[in-house]
């Protein structure tokens, strides 16, 4: 049963007077082992699991655990020491998207490491499609400032309008990147006009891996894709499995070392900052590779070493 609420710090000589306070000037933590597992097994899911009301979990709402669960009101400091005596860390957390079916992805993970295999046996090209919207309007990311100033970025507040998109294409084994930017929205028209630029570019046979958005179907692409001899396969990716897309990662690139807490005013200031980052990429092939690797690519090489040892 709960006791009477006290302020226990946990720490040595800090908090109010316990009963159980030590000759030599020690407090015994606040919380006992099986306190601190609950404690660190609630963190794991969302605060309302736990009944309790805020979105996120915070010294405040430890604090609010603690003082339900146990009777004991710790300190700020306690409860962000607690957070990090039970190996929590803050990070940026990403969507996990309930709609994305476990049993397609693993279908596709398979179906990827037998077209890398076709791949390699064709002297194909796998390319890895997305697209992409830069707004001229500030991007707002985490900065460096001064201890006890505010963390501003000026912007001139640009209409949404003021945007440039792009189509990129990113090979994982050469490490080949190829962009498009496009006047306004991309449609099935667009996705044609990449693709011939893909084909263009790149005289190997090509199998381009992309969602199932939108403009990747319609009347021009079933058209383009029966043009002769074109080498050209649309493979499309699960649904809402955008961790399976290497391309995805050139967007985050950008948006690192590009447009972030920049103000651009116009959309051609964007695309020229954008179109110089492609044009700078076509020396950096080994490190496009290294950023690129995505779930997908690791799930795949997982598979194949366990069908090679399987095999022999």
């Amino acid at each position: 049963m709960p006791h009477d609420c006290r302020l226990a710090d946990g720490l040595p000589g800090q908090g109010a007077a316990r009963d159980d306070f030590r000759a030599d000037g020690w407090f015994p933590p606040a919380l006992d082992p099986a306190q601190q597992a609950e404690l660190k097994a609630a963190v794991q899911a969302a605060p309302c699991d736990a009944g309790l009301e805020l979105a996120n979990w915070s010294w405040k709402v430890v604090r609010q655990f603690v003082q339900a669960r146990f009777g004991l009101a710790l300190s700020s400091r306690s409860c962000l020491n607690y957070l990090h005596r039970l190996g929590c860390v803050v990070k940026r957390p990403k969507k996990r998207l309930l709609k994305a079916k476990a049993d397609k992805r693993a279908a596709f993970v398979t179906a990827y490491v037998a077209l890398c295999q076709e791949a390699q046996a064709q002297g194909a090209k796998i390319f890895f499609v997305d697209e992409a919207h830069f707004r001229a309007d500030v991007e707002l990311r985490a900065k460096w400032v001064l201890r006890g100033e505010p963390a501003l970025v000026d912007t001139t507040s640009p209409r949404l309008g003021e945007k440039a998109t792009y189509y990129s294409a990113v090979c994982l084994e050469t490490g080949e990147v190829e962009a498009m930017s496009v006047p306004g929205n991309t449609n099935a028209e667009t996705s044609v006009q990449f693709l011939k630029q893909l084909r263009e570019q790149h005289a190997e046979p090509l199998m381009v891996i992309w969602d199932n958005g939108p403009a990747h179907h319609g009347p021009e692409i079933r058209e383009y894709l029966t043009t002769p001899d074109l080498k050209l396969r649309l493979v499309a990716l699960p649904g809402y499995s955008p961790d399976f897309n290497p391309d995805e990662a050139i967007w985050d690139w950008i948006r690192e070392d590009v447009t972030a807490n920049t103000c651009f005013d116009k959309a051609d200031k964007v695309r020229n900052k954008v179109d110089a980052f492609f044009t700078d990429l076509a020396d950096r092939a080994e490190e496009v590779k290294q950023r690129c690797r995505r779930d997908l690519q690791a799930r795949a090489d997982a598979l194949a070493a366990k069908t090679a040892e399987a095999t022999t």
